[in-house]
């Protein structure tokens, strides 16, 4: 019987090895392992592709989040106990950042077709306390549009985008600075490059990305123990740099993204058009838009039936997420939320692999071991 990984990064980075391998003893060979050229030459590549002036190569994901909202309490953009408001349908770390710098998530439902935040739930939950929106675009698909752009200009709200997993995605419509990517479409935006990322480190890494240089600036010093230059510290600060050996790994997979978005579209492609079992909802393909997969995600009612029978058949799967943040035991104070579209949606949703080396062959032939599937 054959097998389909859902996810094994060792074949992932097999086509990179060689490459990855020089790039590695570059590093090491220099002697210069933090703040060195590697960072500097990556976050240059990062903002040209996210269209954005400034790039800070930090630690991780959730820390590019969390110095993002920090340097906004420093410049007194946002303060304690003030409201982001945050997609319901996301990982915990995009809520997380929030708590951790004194504020307070207020979670939006989402829509069925994206599954990402519904712009148009967002009003209802507007108040003088409310000083953010954080879109996450979740599993690789654009989370923009014209009423959230139009409320962050008339209310002078923040945009933070937990750009996690979206990399090189472009949205339809341009965001606040005119540009289409990702990243570059609200006030900032974190990324993560967790190894498992369409565009992975070799261990943590993440990034910040902005046009404003005060805010780029303080997040620099921020993340480097609060130092403005050396030995003189202007903020309590923190140590969240991204190292030499991790910005030469990623330097590496950046060339080989525009091949990877391609594949992940042809594989989502193949999916959507041959799964035609009515027990599963497929996800939307915008065409307007382009989508880069970070999962392909389907939804299904008998979620761990099915599970277990693609198991059986040699398919991998995981489930991204099984509980939504307002039903972690570390947010109680989230459990009275109604957020029916959410909590349905945590119930239902299966990961298929999209990951090299899945090809579209894989996906017709998983498509067909789905078609064949009965309660």
């Amino acid at each position: 019987m054959k097998h389909y990984p859902f996810l094994n990064l060792a074949l992932t980075n097999e086509p990179m090895m060689e490459e990855l391998k020089e790039a590695a003893c570059s590093v090491i060979e220099s002697g210069r392992y933090i703040n060195g050229e590697q960072c500097r030459l990556f976050e240059q590549e990062i903002a040209q592709l996210c269209q954005v002036k400034h790039c800070v190569a930090v630690s991780n994901g959730l820390d590019a989040l969390r110095l993002i909202i920090r340097a906004y309490k420093e410049l007194g953009v946002l303060h304690n106990d003030e409201k982001i408001i945050v997609p319901a349908n996301t990982y915990v770390a995009s809520v997380l950042a929030v708590s951790d710098n004194g504020l307070n998530a207020t979670l939006c439902d989402i829509r069925n077709d994206t599954m990402n935040l519904d712009s148009h739930g967002i009003e209802s939950l507007l108040s003088p306390s409310v000083k953010a929106i954080m879109p996450v675009h979740l599993y690789g698909t654009p989370c923009w549009d014209e009423p959230l752009m139009s409320m962050a200009r008339h209310y002078n709200l923040t945009i933070i985008e937990d750009n996690a997993q979206a990399i090189g995605a472009k949205s339809h419509i341009p965001g606040l600075n005119g540009t289409y990517m990702t990243g570059g479409l609200g006030h900032a935006a974190a990324v993560s490059f967790y190894p498992t990322k369409n565009l992975g480190a070799l261990g943590d890494a993440g990034a910040v990305l902005t046009n404003d240089e005060k805010l780029a600036s303080t997040v620099r010093a921020i993340a480097n123990y609060g130092s403005d230059y050396r030995y003189h510290n202007i903020y309590l600060g923190l140590n969240c740099r991204m190292d030499e050996i991790q910005a030469a790994m990623l330097r590496v997979s950046l060339r080989h993204l525009p091949a990877e978005i391609e594949r992940r579209n042809a594989v989502a492609s193949a999916y959507c058009e041959h799964i035609s079992n009515p027990l599963v909802t497929t996800p939307h393909i915008f065409e307007e838009t382009t989508q880069v997969w970070h999962q392909f995600v389907v939804r299904v009612k008998t979620r761990d039936h099915f599970r277990d029978y693609l198991k059986q058949n040699g398919v991998d799967t995981d489930i991204h997420y099984a509980t939504p943040p307002h039903l972690q035991p570390c947010y109680r104070q989230f459990k009275s939320y109604k957020l029916p579209k959410t909590t349905a949606l945590a119930n239902e949703v299966v990961s298929l692999p999209i990951a090299h080396p899945i090809t579209v062959q894989d996906a017709i032939e998983i498509a067909q071991i789905i078609n064949d599937y009965q309660v």
